[in-house]
C-alpha cells in the first residue's frame, strides 16, 4: 500500500529526514516513535506530497511526485492541531468539507450518526470542547472512505478521560483494508493502535519492530499514573512501596517509575489488595 524509499529532507542544509525506507502493507497500523525534532510530522507531510523530498515514496503503486493529486486522495488526514473554522457549526464544516471534496452530502449524516455527533450538528465549532473537535477532525478525515489514515498525535493536549475516547473510537474505524500510520508520544495509544513501531532519532530509523515489543526493546522506562479515590492514595503508595515498587502520592492517585513490562503486575498487586482503580494512564 505505502513504499518509502530513501526519503531525505534538509532544512537549511540539516538533515530532517535521513535516509528512510519502509513499507506499510494493507490494513496494517505503523506508529511512528521519537522525540520532537525526529522528523515525524515531516514524514506525513511528504506522504501527503505537501513538501518536496528527495527519495521516492509510492501509495497504492503510484509516484507521490508524479501524481500528488492522486495519492492524496487515498489519503485522511488528521493534524495534531485541526484549523477548523469556529464559526462554523459542525454540520456546515461537515457539508462544506464535503463540497471541497465533491463528495455527497449525505456522506456526512452517516459520518455524523457513525461518530455520535448528531446532537452537535448546530453547535459552532468554536464552542466544542478538545475531545468533540478532534472527534469532528477524526470525521472529516473520513469522509472520502480513504483506505489511509495519517493521524499526528490524535489525543495530544487532550485530559486523560478525552484521551481513552480518542483512542477507543481510532481502534473502532480500524479494518483490515484501511492503513494507519500515527505519531504518538503515548507508550498506551501505541500499544493500543500500532500493529508495528519505527522509533527515530534525528531523523533515522532506529527501530522496527512489532508493537508489543518496542516498549521493552527500547528499554523505556515509563510512568503509571493510576487515578484512586482520594483516602486510598496515601495507603497504596505505602503497600506499593513494600512490594517494591517506586511509587509517589498524587492528589489523585500514585504515579509509579517501572519498565514497561511490570505495569500489568502493579495494576494486579492493587486490584488484589482491594484498592479501587479507577483509571490509569502510561507515559514514557
Amino acid at each position: 500500500m505505502i513504499d518509502v524509499k530513501h526519503l531525505t529532507k534538509s532544512y537549511k542544509g540539516l538533515p530532517v529526514v535521513d535516509d528512510l525506507s519502509f513499507n506499510v502493507t494493507q490494513g496494517q497500523s505503523v506508529a511512528l516513535w521519537g522525540p520532537n525534532g525526529a522528523g515525524k510530522t515531516t514524514i506525513l507531510r511528504c506522504l501527503l506530497g505537501l513538501i518536496s523530498h528527495q527519495g521516492h515514496i509510492t501509495i497504492d503503486g503510484y509516484d507521490t511526485k508524479q501524481v500528488a493529486g492522486k495519492t492524496r486522495s487515498f489519503i485522511g488526514y488528521v493534524p495534531q492541531e485541526s484549523n477548523l473554522y469556529g464559526n462554523l457549526t459542525v454540520n456546515e464544516t461537515l457539508a462544506l468539507s464535503c463540497r471541497l471534496r465533491k463528495i455527497p452530502l449525505t456522506r456526512a449524516r452517516e459520518i455524523t450518526t457513525s461518530l455520535n455527533l448528531d446532537g452537535l450538528g448546530k453547535k459552532r465549532v468554536k464552542e466544542l470542547s478538545g475531545g468533540m473537535r478532534q472527534k469532528l477532525a477524526i470525521g472529516i478525515s473520513l469522509l472520502s472512505n480513504p483506505p489511509i489514515l495519517l493521524l499526528d498525535e490524535p489525543s495530544s493536549s487532550l485530559d486523560l478521560a478525552t484521551q481513552h475516547q480518542i483512542t477507543s473510537l481510532l481502534q473502532s474505524i480500524k479494518r483490515p483494508d484501511r492503513s494507519f500510520i500515527l505519531t504518538s508520544h503515548r507508550v498506551q495509544e501505541v500499544e493500543a493502535l500500532a500493529d508495528r513501531v519505527i522509533a527515530l532519532d534525528n531523523g533515522r530509523k532506529t527501530q522496527d519492530c512489532p508493537a508489543r515489543e518496542f516498549a521493552s526493546s527500547l528499554g523505556l522506562q515509563t510512568w503509571l499514573q493510576i487515578t484512586l479515590p482520594p483516602h486510598q492514595c496515601a495507603p497504596a503508595q505505602t503497600r506499593l512501596e513494600a512490594a517494591g515498587f517506586d511509587a509517589q502520592q498524587l492528589s489523585g492517585g500514585v504515579l509509579l517509575n517501572l519498565p514497561s513490562n511490570q505495569r500489568a503486575a502493579a495494576l494486579s498487586f492493587l486490584h488484589n489488595a482491594r484498592f479501587d482503580v479507577l483509571d490509569f494512564e502510561v507515559r514514557q
